[in-house]
């Protein structure tokens, strides 16, 4: 059993119960900092026989993340990624013992693979069916494709500036992609109003216990990779800061276990047009002034840091470190140099830490015979634009500019997201049916439709979608309408999404009690105008999202 014995607050000392998915704040003094204890005496035993018989990923560590019983769950794969000795990159500047952790070999080639597996597995762990993320871009990629491995719908807000590949690899994992034409903190803005008004989980990034610890491994890998001992520097790009918070955490662990006998110096950097961390750095102070974003690395773009500035600068004074930034030019060029010296292919995100340590290289900040290590993240060319449609995102306009919108503007926004979203899954093996139904609804609202032409696909489109409404044919082959309806309401993901029911034949009295309290409504084609049942559908449909306004 893995699930954190308490949280400490890291300011104030206090102790207190961890809950899942409520945010991590502190009882006493409203700190975001605190720290997940677990029975460290009992993995400590388990790392000095070597830790046998476990898995070369992330779930090696289980005994330290903030899971009931990691071993009965179907755990997405992450992490156990490789640490390259750079040959020529770093030589060139001088160093022979820098070292790169390669996660590009996660699931969707991003650390942020770490994160979504263990924040899924605590969401399929307390039964979370749906969720909202808000993301920068490589988060939302992560996380669509762990919630579709877990059968969990998921809607991830993204802000129109991210390049178009990573929203297109997020809805190919069947996402529900939401595209918003704002900055990153007009995103996290709407997606959380958002999830609210559904009663949704909001993934809170730095706040969410299962999403910071799931970085820790991250150190754990280091240090075994190094032979268990700990390196001098640890350098990474970042954003808002929630990776190196993760990844400290896990140092921190193994220091005070006597595992390590150091803890190493951080460098953090930023791209120059969305640095608040480093102009804060630089000026000695403890927060940070949110800036409006300016550089093309958007997936570098979170303007306000909020208060993991704050403890990513306790960290610097504790353990030493440094905080720089590179231009876009800078980080371009450094992409160019790695592919050319590493044969690595790495997106901008991650050579922006690349050109930080050189940069922090040739001002003497990094010694030449000190050891480090650079987190390398991302990829460069998607593939998902060849096999997706065009029909793969929802758009959201807040403002014209970058600036906040106004409460109203997000209102409007919300209120319009509410009225474009609404699905509808059709299942039919008449495809002209479908097609009709498909085009007369359309032409009433802009309704988001998915077609299955039997009922086994059917099943599979609701248990990801989770549409508003489905409108079901009552024979098909392989399994029928009713057995169609019955499986509907025997999973809890989809029990109480609203069915209409459509025969081509009379339905008996027994078959009509056998639908009884499992449907909206029951046809029977030809028995009414294709019109008027459209008619009659979006009634049912608009009766069923007033009922849920008014829950």
């Amino acid at each position: 059993m893995a699930k954190p014995t308490f949280l400490q607050c890291a300011l104030c000392g206090n102790q207190q119960a961890y809950i899942p998915f409520e945010p991590a704040v502190c009882q006493t003094c409203e700190s975001q900092w605190l720290e997940a204890n677990y029975d460290y005496e009992l993995f400590k035993r388990e790392v000095l026989r070597g830790i046998p018989n476990r898995p070369s990923n992330l779930w090696r560590y289980q005994d330290i993340l903030p899971l009931n019983n990691p071993s009965v769950l179907d755990l997405y794969p992450a992490g156990g990624t490789p640490l390259w000795l750079s040959h020529r990159f770093a030589s060139d500047l001088g160093h022979e013992s820098v070292y790169i952790k390669d996660e590009r070999y996660g699931p969707t080639s991003s650390f942020k693979d770490r994160q979504a597996a263990v924040a899924v597995a605590a969401m399929n762990e307390n039964g979370i069916s749906e969720a909202v993320i808000a993301s920068t871009g490589n988060a939302a990629v992560a996380y669509a494709a762990a919630c579709a491995r877990a059968g969990i719908k998921l809607w991830v807000f993204m802000t129109s500036l991210v390049p178009q590949e990573k929203l297109r690899e997020a809805a190919l994992f069947g996402a529900e992609v939401i595209r918003v034409s704002g900055n990153y903190d007009q995103t996290k803005q709407i997606a959380a109003q958002f999830a609210q008004r559904k009663n949704l989980l909001l993934d809170r990034g730095a706040t969410s216990v299962p999403a910071r610890e799931s970085m820790k491994t991250i150190a754990y890998e280091i240090v075994e990779q190094l032979g268990w001992r700990a390196p001098d520097w640890y350098i990474q790009a970042v954003s808002g800061g929630m990776g190196p918070l993760g990844v400290y955490q896990g140092f921190k662990e193994m220091y005070a276990m006597g595992l390590i006998n150091k803890i190493p110096k951080l460098a953090i950097i930023q791209a120059e047009g969305c640095a608040p961390m480093v102009n804060a750095f630089k000026a000695g102070k403890d927060v940070a002034k949110p800036v409006i974003p300016d550089t093309r690395i958007i997936i570098l773009s979170t303007g306000d840091p909020g208060k993991s500035y704050t403890y990513l600068w306790n960290l610097t004074q504790q353990f030493g470190g440094e905080m720089e930034s590179v231009t876009d030019l800078e980080a371009y060029s450094a992409m160019r140099s790695l592919a050319k010296s590493e044969g690595m292919a790495v997106e901008p995100a991650t050579s922006v830490a690349f050109a930080g340590f050189e940069k922090l290289s040739k001002n003497g900040k990094i010694g030449k015979d000190e050891l480090v290590v650079i987190n390398c993240t991302g990829h460069t060319f998607p593939v998902e634009k060849h096999v997706l449609g065009e029909q793969w995102a929802v758009d959201v306009h807040l403002s014209k500019d970058q600036s906040p919108a106004p409460r109203e503007g997000l209102l409007a926004a919300l209120e319009n997201l509410d009225e474009t979203t609404t699905t509808v899954l059709l299942v039919d093996d008449n495809e002209d049916d479908a097609l009709l139904i498909r085009r007369l609804l359309e032409g009433r609202k802009n309704y988001r439709m998915y077609h299955a032409k039997d009922g086994w696909e059917g099943l599979s489109i609701a248990r990801q979608k989770l549409p508003d409404l489905i409108v079901s044919d009552l024979t098909m082959p392989g399994i029928d309408g009713f057995g169609f309806v019955e499986e509907l309401k025997l999973d809890p993901r989809t029990k109480d999404i609203p069915v209409v029911v459509v025969s081509a034949k009379d339905i008996t009295a027994e078959e009509r009690k056998r639908l009884n309290g499992h449907i909206e409504a029951v046809y029977q084609k030809g028995s009414l105008p294709t019109r008027k049942f459209v008619d009659q559908v979006i009634n049912v449909i608009q009766d069923k999202m007033d009922d849920k306004g008014k829950s």
